[in-house]
């Protein structure tokens, strides 16, 4: 079936082409001018992914990301013109999957809606482990020790690749290639963002740390020396 994708943005030119391009794409587009609109919209007909600017008028875009993710877990891509990595962290800290700087190339925007898309895609659940910790596929959830926790969608993404290739030093260029399936630019602190994030949900109650950097070049899932 193809996806539903939710556009809230209040800039009329954007939100058009946008919704022009989507459609285009084949896939099936509501659009909103507000905030409180598209959390209707989202109520009514549940989007597979949701673009969302970050200054709207009313309820502003960081307050939609959290009552929509506090609501489900579908992918959000933010939009925006603020593109310091503050912004960037606000941002994700709110619940977004992803961030697109404005102005964009319709062909970049496609590349990460198409990337966010690729969760959705049914597949044969398992369970990686790794010395105490594990990673269901089928609840898209982490564990160590007795403690469960739960994954944004790029968390997930990035932990499940460290799964895949456990004691394996992944670089910046393989995570960037197989996580966010697009050149998010050599300067971007994101994978130090998301790295951060699991070492906070893996290492709670001072567990040893499995997720480790190795300098200048990525990082490694290893025991600890």
């Amino acid at each position: 079936m193809t996806a539903r994708i939710l556009v809230i943005e209040d800039e009329d030119r954007i939100r058009e082409f946008i919704n022009r391009g989507l459609n285009y794409e084949g896939y099936r587009v509501d659009t909103a001018a507000y905030g409180q609109t598209g959390l209707d919209l989202a109520r009514e007909n549940p989007p597979d992914l949701v673009l969302l600017d970050l200054m709207l008028p009313g309820i502003d875009g960081l307050e939609v990301c959290r009552r929509l993710r506090a609501a489900s877990d579908v992918p959000i891509l933010m939009l925006t013109a603020k593109e310091t990595i503050e912004d960037r962290v606000i941002g994700l800290d709110a619940g977004a999957d992803d961030y697109l700087v404005k102005p964009f190339a319709f062909d970049e925007l496609m590349a990460r809606v198409r990337a966010l898309l690729r969760r959705l895609q049914p597949t044969k659940p398992q369970v990686y482990r790794f010395d105490d910790l594990e990673l269901d596929t089928g609840t898209r959830q982490g564990r160590r020790g007795d403690r469960t926790f739960d994954l944004t969608a790029k968390e997930y993404e990035l932990l499940e690749l460290f799964m895949r290739h456990p004691r394996q030093v992944l670089t910046r260029e393989v995570i960037f290639d197989h996580v966010w399936d697009y050149d998010f630019g050599g300067e971007s602190n994101i994978i130090e963002v998301y790295v951060r994030y699991l070492r906070q949900k893996t290492e709670s109650n001072e567990l040893p740390r499995l997720i480790h950097t190795v300098r200048g070049i990525g990082y490694v899932l290893r025991e600890e020396s």
